[in-house]
């Protein structure tokens, strides 16, 4: 149970509601409140509640938070799992890239484009109220304004990751105004617009805040050490990587060392119920339970991807770890990833008569395979049962089309059943479990990046080995559920030059947030998606058919078409990303 949390309350009902017919850039909170009659300190802060709730307002099908669809399983972390590719087919269909199509068929990514301008929509009511209030009156007033626009930046990020030309809305426009606005904003100015609100949160708040949950200027930093990240990596109209920023990554190092924070002791602390807000968590949607109501405000966003064979859990075995995934955990006798031969041979890919992995002979793998993979015979969320009332050894019978998506399972965004945490509607399990954004590993990598761009590989050696020994010593929760000791991971002797230290840095990165949702966007930052995503189809179409048409296409797949309906809406002031 969570203490002292800022926690989402009726308000949102009194504030807010919303009509599926109308333009979602033009939301704005109805009923009997306006700016006029609500320009108090007491219900501005109720609007800034309002607004922290926004950008958790997700679900399964408009993901805000987990991006479990689309970093994920639109990349080489994970398939898309479920009963057959037309179980939720419009994600099968990002999962081929070639039938990604931007028409009225696709109810997913559109609505996560609503429910993102719907949260911007809500910080900007609020900041149009809390500006019209004399400083006199709200002693918290430049305080909470620093918020708003650090959640409205947060929105514009995310909405930008996934679609690269959106349109930047900002509080105090008529919607005569907001409807005139275009998303042919140049690359450069979008993401300099979007960290203006980041700067402004990271110069007028403080480093930390006695309620959790709301930003603060650690968060700011961080974020504006991963903005400048991705800003340094400079893209043409057809997204790709013309040159690298010097003196932005110089901005990612600075904004890096300005967080003050450190890893959890245990990897898997992140992933369990009891460590939300740790020391790990720099910024997190923040989830409750027992509040009085149904299900409480749980997180459902990852309520299809449960094991499905098993009693426990019930539904629906969505994403599920690739081949790849699962090949990328080998290590060799150094205790080292296989950077260019992990996946020449298939590890873990046959089950015996019980239902059980039969691990290849000498076979060695990062600890992190058993914090992010289901493997069947190997305990499952550090459990081997549930109150002597079930068993909690990942099975084959839990996969739930093996021929089609294969065995593998997967673990970080699970708890286990008897979880004071889990919540079951009907199939569906929701938890009340964080969902965090920006972890301090991000921030350790983020600045070993910039470093090795910068040509300053011996200074990411220590940053890096740090999530690798902090990765070694997360193995007793396994073995204390009876899973064999099969790990072998050590810190790296050296970087003998920038390619060796750059694909350490990249094979990282998957290592240690496999399946949380970060891999596909890395990829296009780096301007490496058409590549690494072909290679990776053409070997793993060779062991799930499913696969076998898929293909991605440079300087398109890299992001999302604009719904079409917004097109439409606009009457074509909005432009189309290339390729659709």
């Amino acid at each position: 149970m969570k203490k002292n949390s800022i926690y989402i309350a009726g308000i949102l009902i009194l504030l807010m509601s919303t009509s599926c017919e109308k333009d979602f850039l033009e939301y704005e909170p109805e009923g009997v409140l306006s700016n006029e009659n609500v320009a108090t300190a007491e219900n501005a802060e109720s609007l800034v509640v309002a607004a922290y709730a926004g950008i958790a307002n997700d679900e399964m099908v408009g993901p805000l938070t987990h991006q479990w669809v689309y970093g994920s399983v639109r990349s080489d972390d994970a398939y898309k799992g479920g009963g057959g590719r037309g179980d939720v087919d419009v994600v099968d269909r990002y999962e081929q890239y070639n039938l990604t199509i931007p028409d009225y068929g696709d109810w997913m990514a559109p609505r996560t484009w609503t429910n993102y301008y719907k949260a911007i929509s809500r910080a900007n009511f609020a900041l149009s109220v809390i500006n019209e209030i004399p400083d006199a009156e709200y002693g918290d007033k430049t305080l909470r304004q620093a918020e708003l626009r650090f959640l409205r930046a947060h929105s514009h990020f995310m909405l930008k990751q996934l679609f690269k030309k959106i349109p930047f809305i900002k509080e105090g426009l008529t919607q005569e105004e907001i409807s005139q606005i275009a998303n042919d904003l140049p690359n450069e100015d979008l993401w300099n617009l979007i960290a203006e609100d980041f700067i402004f949160a990271y110069e007028n708040l403080p480093q930390s805040q006695d309620e959790v949950g709301r930003a603060d200027r650690n968060a700011a930093a961080a974020y504006l050490a991963k903005l400048r990240l991705y800003q340094a990596y400079e893209q043409n109209d057809q997204h790709e990587v013309t040159a690298i920023n010097a003196a932005r990554l110089q901005e990612v190092i600075d904004y890096s060392n300005e967080v003050t924070a450190s890893l959890e002791s245990d990897y898997g602390n992140n992933f369990l119920d009891g460590f939300d807000n740790g020391s790990e968590s720099i910024w997190a949607a923040q989830f409750s339970i027992n509040d009085g109501t149904k299900v409480s405000r749980v997180s459902f966003v990852t309520g299809l991807n449960s094991p499905h064979g098993s009693a426990l859990y019930g539904c629906c075995g969505f994403h599920l770890a690739s081949q790849n995934m699962v090949n990328a955990f080998k290590t060799d006798a150094d205790g080292l990833p296989l950077l260019d031969t992990f996946n020449d041979e298939d590890i873990l890919n046959s089950v015996n008569e019980n239902g059980i992995v039969n691990p290849a002979s000498g076979l060695t793998v990062d600890p992190r395979l058993d914090h992010t993979v289901g493997v069947p015979g190997r305990p499952f969320k550090y459990r081997n049962t549930v109150n002597e009332a079930g068993d909690m050894v990942y099975n084959f019978s839990w996969a739930r089309d093996p021929g089609v998506y294969g065995y593998f399972g997967n673990m970080k965004e699970q708890q286990s059943p008897d979880c004071s945490c889990y919540v079951k509607e009907g199939p569906f399990v929701g938890t009340s479990k964080n969902v965090d954004f920006i972890r301090y590993a991000d921030i350790l990598l983020f600045k070993a990046e910039a470093l090795i761009q910068l040509d300053r590989w011996d200074e990411a050696l220590p940053l890096i080995n740090e999530v690798r020994t902090r990765a070694a010593a997360s193995t007793q929760r396994q073995i204390d559920a009876g899973a064999t000791d099969i790990y072998n991971i050590q810190p790296y002797t050296s970087f003998p030059n920038k390619d060796y230290a750059w694909k350490a840095l990249k094979f990282e990165r998957r290592l240690e947030f496999g399946m949380e949702g970060p891999r596909f966007f890395d990829l296009v930052r780096w301007g490496e998606a058409a590549d690494v995503l072909n290679a990776y189809l053409s070997e793993e179409k060779t062991k799930r058919d499913f696969l076998s048409s898929a293909e991605f296409t440079a300087g398109r797949d890299e992001y999302y078409p604009i719904p079409q309906r917004e097109i439409d809406f606009t009457g074509g002031l909005y432009e189309q990303n290339p390729g659709y």
